[in-house]
């Protein structure tokens, strides 16, 4: 099987996820053989690139009806956010996380059909959304990931999705040292919780005109490249499932993809 037969998935990149991906069904002598789990995998990825619809997903990947039964059946045992705490320890265990510098921020997008998590976006004329809450270490890799409607303040969902990091066993600290927040974070109880997680944070407050937090080079920009990166996925940026499951599975198959790119592989 050469890497064209899976949509440019490469041998390396499948290698880091087969052992992750639940047994199949033992093939019998009866009915059609069961699609494999590496062609199923790259229609998945094909449709979170390209944000097609299921039925378009090509052939070579299976029925569109196929991989969408086997995304939500994965969905459902968690194994995208397992995958993307794997991809987060190869990563890890090429380069090493950096913890140094961590940073913290949301995107909003649109929610044209609905579902759970959504709610009225106050800064699109109350159109249906959700956000999206990305934790990024000092490189921009995808550390944490949450999701919220678009009506709920950035501040309630900072601490779970700090709280949230995939990854605990890591060379030198296994947590942040300094997190970046922008204004929309500036409030005390924020402040003090984030302390008490042992962690520095770097605020600007409300009203400042000039970041009393930066020091050298500017830091937070990471994370908003990484909101860019996950644009860049077409499914993420139009929420179309209606379950946040759905959805919470392609963001953390993202992220998964964002940190093996930037351990150097070629997904």
């Amino acid at each position: 099987m050469n890497r064209n037969d899976f949509g440019g998935m490469t041998d390396e990149l499948w290698a880091q996820m087969e052992p992750y991906l639940p047994k199949g069904n033992k093939a019998t002598s009866r009915g059609r053989p069961r699609t494999p789990d590496r062609a199923v995998m790259s229609g998945i990825v094909f449709r979170l690139r390209t944000g097609c619809q299921w039925k378009a997903v090509p052939k070579q990947f299976g029925s569109g009806s196929t991989c969408h039964r086997r995304f939500q059946s994965w969905c459902k045992d968690g194994v995208f956010r397992t995958l993307f705490a794997a991809l987060v320890g190869y990563y890890d265990a090429l380069r090493g996380i950096d913890w140094q510098w961590t940073s913290l921020d949301s995107a909003t997008v649109k929610s044209p059909k609905g579902g759970d998590c959504t709610g009225p976006n106050p800064t699109d004329r109350a159109k249906l959304g959700v956000k999206r809450h990305v934790l990024t270490d000092g490189r921009g890799v995808p550390l944490a990931v949450g999701i919220s409607a678009a009506n709920v303040h950035d501040k309630r969902v900072a601490i779970p999705t700090i709280d949230a990091v995939v990854i605990r066993h890591s060379r030198g600290p296994r947590r942040p040292l300094n997190l970046c927040l922008d204004k929309g974070y500036d409030y005390p109880d924020i402040d003090a919780a984030v302390r008490r997680r042992r962690i520095r944070p770097h605020i600007r407050h409300r009203g400042e005109t000039k970041r009393s937090c930066r020091r050298g080079k500017a830091r937070r920009w990471v994370v908003e490249r990484t909101n860019a990166w996950h644009n860049r996925f077409r499914c993420l940026l139009v929420r179309w499932e209606r379950k946040a499951a759905n959805y919470c599975g392609f963001v953390h198959l993202a992220c998964g993809l964002i940190a093996y790119q930037q351990a150097g592989g070629v997904p």
